[in-house]
Formats: C-alpha cells, structure tokens, sequence
C-alpha cells in the first residue's frame, strides 16, 4: 500500500518541526495509541489499537526516525505486532516547505500487511490507512496550534482586562453623586 498527502498548516516550520518531534504530540496524534514512549536515540516505542473491517488488534510496535534534516524532513520506518491479527511494516517520507500560508507538510507512505489483516483485502485497508491519517492530520492540527490559540487568547484578554481596569480608574462611579 502507498498513501501520499499534503496538509497546510498556518504555523511557522520550526513550531511544525517542534511538534512532529514531540512524543506527547504525536501521542495525542495517533488514532488508538496508547504508548508513544522514547527508547534510544531517534526510535520510539509505540503501542495502539487498530481495527481493519472485523479485525481489531492491540500492536506493539517501534518507530526508528533516520536521514533528518531539521526542520525540512526525516524518513521514519515502523514496525508493529497485532499477534494473531498480523503484523505491520513500512516506512514514510516526511517534509515541511515554507508557503505562505504557513508550512506545507507532505508525507508519503509505504507499508505492508501480513496475518489476519491481509485477508481483509487491500480496499478495505486502504481506506482504514486513509482515514487514519487524516485523523492524525486533524488531530495535529488541532493540537499544535492549540498553544498559539491560547496564547492569543491570553494577550487579548489580557489587554481588554487592562483596558476595562484604565476605564474604570478613568471614570468615576457616579453611585455617590444621586440624592
């Protein structure tokens, strides 16, 4: 199976670089993980649930990152075990563009199933791969940008609360001056 995409974000590279480098992003991310843990240099345990039409398994996996150039790409590959569900393999392709809506992040992916999952038939997992990584897309979005939204937020609240405090302090209350 090949799955390849683009997503634009509007965030600056390097926030984009931060977060796809960031195990407790990447946590949040990941349809069904549960572990997305370091172990070593560049590899990570990962942990998840996955269903595929009527196989639903728990996969114990590893994610090693390799050729990275921060912040414009890296080449991850990945392995991971459903037990009698199957297996699952494959590496992808990850890079980050400046454009000017932000940071163009395209990705493409190769990947292989073995076990119970490839009896399922290669449409069907076509479509779980597809879904999965526009909720990983949705996800990542939602969760990166999260910060610079509150931090936004934050500011601007801060200057309306500073603001209605130079108001006040600027217009006497006038409870005092009724007969």
């Amino acid at each position: 199976m090949e799955l390849k995409g683009e997503q634009i974000l509007a965030l600056p590279r390097e926030q984009v670089w931060d977060a796809l480098n960031d195990p407790a992003v990447l946590k949040q991310c990941v349809p069904g993980c549960d572990t997305f843990e370091p172990e070593g240099d560049n590899a990570y345990k990962v942990v998840m649930t996955a269903s595929v039409g009527p196989v639903k398994a728990r996969f114990n996996g590893a994610l090693t990152l390799s050729d990275i150039e921060p912040p414009v790409s890296y080449k991850l590959a990945f392995t991971g075990s459903g037990g009698a569900a199957g297996f699952g393999k494959g590496s992808a392709q990850v890079a980050l563009a400046e454009v000017d809506a932000g940071t163009s992040l395209t990705y493409s992916v190769q990947a292989q199933v073995g076990g119970k999952l490839a009896q399922v038939g290669a449409r069907l997992i076509d479509g779980v791969a597809k879904k999965m990584a526009d909720e990983f897309f949705t996800r990542f979005s939602k969760v990166v940008a999260a910060p610079a939204e509150a931090e936004a937020h934050a500011s601007a609240t801060e200057g309306t609360a500073s603001d209605a405090a130079g108001d006040a302090a600027a217009k006497p209350s006038r409870w005092w001056s009724r007969s």
